[in-house]
């Protein structure tokens, strides 16, 4: 679905991206794992269009998407649910929500997608007249999540999805990923939760300083001598 071939990205003079590839398969859950600093964050924005790639290309589904503004890419099919959350504060969770539907026209479908989303994370439903900034850290992330969701992306990009949550509301937000995973939607997500994000991914890839040092099979990964060491804490 998602192909990214030799991507460079400048912030000024600093060289982010140097030169990564990857592949994101339909249907798949991909993974990228690092320190803070590695890159992971400039990729997702580099292939959502918020960030302009100086070299390389990004491919959707066959398109060449390397210099699509970030709404063209939204229109598309791919959609993100940003570090930080970044939900409107002064708005509901329902208009949240409605928020991320804005490029459809479908009404019945937005409905449709409204309830799914809200039986995903049902604290959503309880809370749905409720101001976003209102809502505990890890309601804000399943609303970041949903609100995502709403605009029926094909591809899903997380960027750090269980960043300061309690382990108990993380597990729900991870078995919310695996059910939308389940219903077909292809996710490449980020994550400092080098464990989670390895146990739940089909494929994963180690950054280091804007360059992808490390490959593999999520299980394969988890076993990982150096990978354990860096990044499991063993």
């Amino acid at each position: 679905m998602l192909k990214v071939r030799d991507l460079h990205v400048y912030y000024g003079g600093i060289h982010a991206l140097k030169g990564i590839s990857l592949d994101v398969p339909e249907g798949e859950i991909a993974t990228l794992i690092g320190a803070n600093g590695a890159g992971k964050t400039t990729t997702l924005r580099a292939i959502t269009g918020l960030v302009k790639a100086r070299r390389g290309s990004i491919e959707l589904e066959g398109r060449d998407i390397t210099h699509w503004p970030a709404h063209e890419v939204v229109r598309n099919g791919v959609a993100m649910a940003p570090e930080g959350r970044k939900i409107f504060r002064n708005l509901t969770v329902m208009e949240n929500l409605l928020m991320g539907a804005y490029p459809r026209k479908d009404t019945a479908g937005i409905k449709k997608d409204l309830d799914w989303v809200t039986s995903l994370f049902p604290r959503l439903k309880e809370r749905f007249s409720q101001k976003g900034g209102t809502l505990s850290g890890g309601e804000q992330q399943m609303l970041a999540v949903g609100r995502a969701l709403m605009s029926k992306p094909r591809l899903l990009c997380l960027d750090e999805p269980s960043l300061g949550l309690a382990p108990v509301l993380m597990a729900e937000v991870y078995r919310g990923l695996a059910k939308i995973h389940n219903e077909g939607c292809t996710i490449l997500l980020i994550e400092q939760n080098a464990r989670a994000a390895l146990k739940l991914a089909n494929y994963g890839y180690v950054m280091e300083t804007g360059v992808i040092v490390l490959e593999g099979k999520g299980s394969d990964l988890l076993e990982n001598e150096d990978v354990r060491k860096a990044y499991l804490g063993e």
